[in-house]
């Protein structure tokens, strides 16, 4: 005979699942409402008039340094951070990189401990996160969600240069303007993406906390900006030959549709048509599995390239030149 569940039964195990998540949310918004800051920002405008802008920022060094969103900043240079426990403090700009949408300040008076940074890598679609910022202007909100997908991409440009951000973090937890650069976090307080935008109501986006973000964030302490090697190709995923699939055990490539004359995949004899495969030993499926290499320490260094040219494969070596930072 089957066992039956009572109403109250029900009624006290939905209450426990329900207080344990409200336990969750709770302790991560203690940990982390006081470490994310508001911001508020200057941006010049047509004929010298200036519009605040805001956002939030997320302390990450015990020295006073905050993680935001390039495009929260812009092409400000200081401005003021707000916290919750009512201290103000201007900040000004260390260095903001468009086409990751990162950016760092630096407080120029105290600020909370940092919080500690998680590893967007290790998450899974379903699992809980919460997300902390400053909505319309109003200081520590807390919303939670779910991650509802992970690889995401965020098309970004800066001048004449159209790049996409990849592996962003999709969430339900409820973001409004003034969310971008605040935290999103693990049930442990543990901050694994920055929120930077809101597709539509009910969507958001937050830059992952990962191995490149890290490297990003290095440069910009560094340097003031980061430094990129570029190719000079444009692609689209498209699907390998099954023979070929079964041989290199991948299923997709980078077909190449245009190759920039004079740029560094031209002189190595990269053609339009070309169906890239490799870069460096590792498959390429798509245009972010180059993005991912075209880094600072990737100008100037011989490429090892592998690719589909009709039936015979390719092997030629490119080296990857610096992208101008106008570009």
């Amino acid at each position: 005979m089957a066992e039956t569940v009572s109403e109250p039964d029900r009624s006290r195990g939905e209450q426990a699942a329900l207080d344990t998540y409200s336990q969750v949310v709770v302790s991560v918004a203690a940990e982390l409402t006081g470490k994310v800051a508001a911001l508020n920002v200057a941006h010049r405008r047509y004929r010298g008039r200036f519009v605040m802008g805001t956002g939030s920022a997320v302390v990450f060094t015990d020295d006073g340094f905050l993680l935001t969103n390039a495009h929260v900043v812009g092409h400000s240079d200081a401005g003021t951070a707000s916290f919750a426990d009512g201290t103000t403090t201007p900040f000004h700009v260390i260095g903001a990189d468009p086409l990751s949408d990162l950016a760092v300040v630096r407080a120029d008076g105290p600020t909370p401990p940092p919080a500690r940074l998680g590893e967007a890598n290790a998450l899974r679609v379903g699992q809980l996160v919460v997300a902390v910022g400053n909505p319309l202007g109003l200081a520590g909100s807390v919303t939670a969600g779910v991650v509802s997908a992970l690889g995401r991409s965020l098309p970004a440009s800066t001048g004449s240069t159209m790049r996409v951000i990849d592996d962003v973090v999709q969430t339900d937890a409820a973001l409004y303007p003034g969310s971008s650069g605040g935290a999103l976090a693990t049930a442990d307080g543990k901050v694994v993406g920055i929120n930077t935008a809101i597709a539509e109501i009910g969507l958001g986006l937050a830059i992952p906390v990962n191995d490149t973000s890290r490297r990003i964030v290095a440069a910009l302490l560094a340097d003031g900006r980061v430094r990129r090697a570029y190719l000079g190709l444009a692609g689209t995923p498209a699907p390998l030959p099954p023979p070929l699939r079964a041989r290199l055990g991948q299923r997709n490539g980078l077909r190449i549709v245009e190759v920039v004359p004079a740029s560094p995949a031209a002189r190595a004899g990269l053609r339009a048509g070309d169906l890239l495969l490799t870069a460096h030993d590792e498959p390429v499926s798509s245009a972010q599995t180059l993005q991912r290499l075209m880094l600072e320490d990737a100008i100037g260094r011989p490429l090892a390239l592998t690719a589909l040219r009709g039936d015979a494969l390719v092997d030629v070596i490119a080296t990857p030149a610096e992208l101008a930072a106008d570009d």
